[in-house]
C-alpha cells in the first residue's frame, strides 16, 4: 500500500503537526547548545595553543627497564 518513503513523509508531517508548539523552543535550544559548544571548542583550542607555545605541552620521556617474565625487577632484588 505505502512505500517506505511515503511512510517517512507521513511520519514527518504528523510529528510537525503534533509538535508545532514545541518546535521553536527546540530550535532555540539547539542553537544555544551549538553556540556554547563552539565557544568551548574555541577556548580549548586557544588553551592548547598557549600550552604548546610555553613548552608545557611537549611529552616527557621517562626511562624505564623491560622486565621479562619470571625475572625479578632490580628494585626487588635487594629486598629478597
Amino acid at each position: 500500500m505505502f512505500g517506505l518513503s511515503e511512510l517517512a513523509v507521513i511520519l514527518i508531517v504528523v510529528i510537525a503537526v503534533l509538535a508545532a508548539k514545541k518546535l521553536p523552543d527546540l530550535a532555540r535550544s539547539a542553537g544555544k547548545s551549538a553556540r556554547i559548544l563552539k565557544a568551548e571548542a574555541r577556548a580549548a583550542k586557544e588553551e592548547g595553543n598557549q600550552v604548546t607555545e610555553a613548552g608545557e605541552g611537549t611529552p616527557r620521556v621517562v626511562r624505564g627497564e623491560t622486565v621479562e617474565r619470571g625475572e625479578v625487577p632490580p628494585d626487588q632484588r635487594a629486598a629478597s
